[in-house]
């Protein structure tokens, strides 16, 4: 009986340990999916079938060796396959293109992990009757990983809503006392980020500024940006707005209140979520309902008639680019970057930047609009554009492995964007163009048409081609192969590892090699 009972606990504890080693990989997985439960199946069933199938496989043979007695065996099993998942979680840390981060809700739901197979153990101890409940529930979790998270997600939401509610009260606060503040929004389906660093760069030759930093474009990482970083001294805060579904702009805009605001541009951004295009635009819109309310400023691309056409009557809307007051002639590209005039409502500055590519430049030019009505002199816009660095990961010029140069575009995600990157690459006279790209998500049913055009513009401006994801890359491949580009050098690649390492096999002096679009984990198969 001691033995038996030894036994039982060992499995007890090996599935505890099976179980919190294995939520690394799968709480990264729902970090990625913006922790969104239909999300994360999504990918579950899409992307962990074979890993799902095998552990699912030791479930069933646990159970089997449990009804019969066989605890000892059972008990052996987990051991293994606990130091498994152990090693793979090591494995995730170390290789993943986007590591998991240990922000606090992460925290909280490995702590919510241990508890629940601490009062499982407890349970288990207190009342021996219950053990068989004890054991395959903590068997369970151990083994089935997702159905744990599930569990871990369900348990901790109540806490993370106080937290939510919490930080957001003391961020409206924050605000509130920040007397004379400024606060321009900054949204739209591409150039968001761009317009945002370019924006706060310009206004900070006359304010003291403040921006979101890199992505932080949700609620709490637009709270987390006022409670750590706003001071009393700050005058313009700068705030990105992203979103994926209907509200989130709006739920953004109830906790800074903007004065002003910059739609960078709407298209077919997060269909999977959005649904359809008529949603995205409702969505990016109320930012401009929000403005409305302080009396401010909505610029606008006025290279999109459907934007204007939408936003007639509902605020105060000055267009940006071609025939408007505020737009960019004489766009030259060379490997150093740009130059143009920059008219600014009747008056005309001369700029030149190290930035890449047209929408680069209508970025530049909705931002010195904004600056300009905001009472930045001209001078003092072009010396900050002169002195724009290129965004991380955003059509960013580097010296690279051999003397070759890298066009580093992994953050780009937007049809039209992907699109100029490659002509951007083309522009190279007399260099080796390669690109490695998995193509474009999250555009729903749009999917796989912005993609073949992406493989027909790759095809026609690349020499060599690297796709990444047998399944992925399909409608590039597809498109490829109705060119007469050579088939021998188009390169599919599991990872972006494996396509950087065939990449590095002939890099040299006269390569430049231009990555688009480096996804997450959650979507490369």
């Amino acid at each position: 009986m001691e033995l038996e009972l030894l036994a039982v606990t060992l499995t007890i504890i090996f599935s505890a340990l099976a179980g919190i080693f294995s939520q690394v990989k799968q709480l990264q997985m729902l970090q990625q999916n913006s922790y969104y439960p239909s999300r994360y199946m999504k990918w579950v069933l899409n992307s962990f079938s074979n890993e799902l199938m095998l552990n699912t496989f030791v479930f069933c043979v646990s159970s089997v060796l449990f009804a019969f007695g066989r605890y000892f065996a059972e008990a052996s099993l987990l051991a293994v396959f606990a130091i498994w998942k152990l090693t793979d979680a090591i494995n995730v840390q170390r290789t993943s293109i986007k590591k998991l981060v240990f922000t606090g809700r992460v925290k909280r739901l490995f702590a919510a992990a241990i508890i629940i197979f601490a009062l499982l153990f407890i349970l288990f101890k207190l009342n021996f009757r219950a053990f068989t409940y004890c054991v395959v529930i903590s068997v369970l979790f151990g083994v089935v990983a997702p159905i744990f998270t599930l569990v871990l997600w369900l348990v901790t939401k109540p806490i993370e809503w106080g937290f939510g509610r919490y930080y957001i009260n003391d961020a409206k606060k924050i605000l509130k006392r920040q007397k004379g503040l400024t606060v321009i929004g900054i949204t739209g389906s591409y150039g968001k980020t761009t317009t945002k660093f370019i924006l706060n760069r310009i206004l900070s030759e006359k304010y003291n500024t403040l921006c979101t930093p890199q992505s932080f474009n949700t609620p709490m990482g637009v709270v987390r940006t006022i409670r750590e970083k706003l001071r009393p001294q700050t005058q313009v805060f700068v705030c990105e707005m992203g979103a994926k579904k209907k509200g989130d702009i709006k739920e953004i805009c109830d906790i800074v209140n903007p004065n002003h605001a910059i739609i960078t541009s709407v298209g077919p951004q997060h269909l999977d979520t959005f649904k359809t295009v008529d949603r995205v635009f409702a969505t990016k819109f109320e930012l401009a309902d929000a403005v409305a309310k302080t009396g401010g400023t909505c610029l606008v691309n006025g290279d999109s008639e459907e934007i204007a056409k939408r936003l007639k009557g509902r605020c105060d809307v000055i267009p940006f680019g071609e025939n408007t007051k505020y737009f960019a002639s004489d766009i030259k590209y060379s490997a150093n970057g740009s130059s143009f005039n920059l008219h600014l409502d009747g008056s005309k500055i001369s700029v030149t930047t190290r930035l890449l590519g047209k929408h680069s430049v209508a970025d530049i030019v909705a931002a010195a609009a904004l600056a300009h009505i905001l009472g930045v002199s001209a001078e003092d816009i072009a010396f900050a554009i002169a002195s724009l660095k290129p965004t991380e990961h955003r059509l960013e010029l580097k010296a690279f492995h051999k003397g070759s140069l890298l066009i580093d575009d992994a953050y780009n995600s937007n049809p039209e964007g992907c699109i100029e990157a490659v002509n951007v690459l083309g522009s190279f006279e007399g260099k080796q163009k390669v690109i490695i790209t998995p193509g474009l998500i999250e555009l729903g049913k749009k999917e796989y048409e912005c993609n073949f055009n992406l493989g027909l513009e790759a095809a026609k401006f690349c020499d060599i081609i690297i796709l990444v994801g047998e399944n992925r890359s399909k409608p590039l491949k597809e498109a490829i192969d109705t060119t007469p580009f050579d088939k021998e050098k188009v390169y599919i690649a599991k990872s972006f590892k494996e396509a950087l390492d065939i990449y590095l096999s002939f890099a040299d002096e006269n390569s430049v090699l231009l990555i688009e679009n480096d996804l997450p984990d959650n979507y490369l198969n």
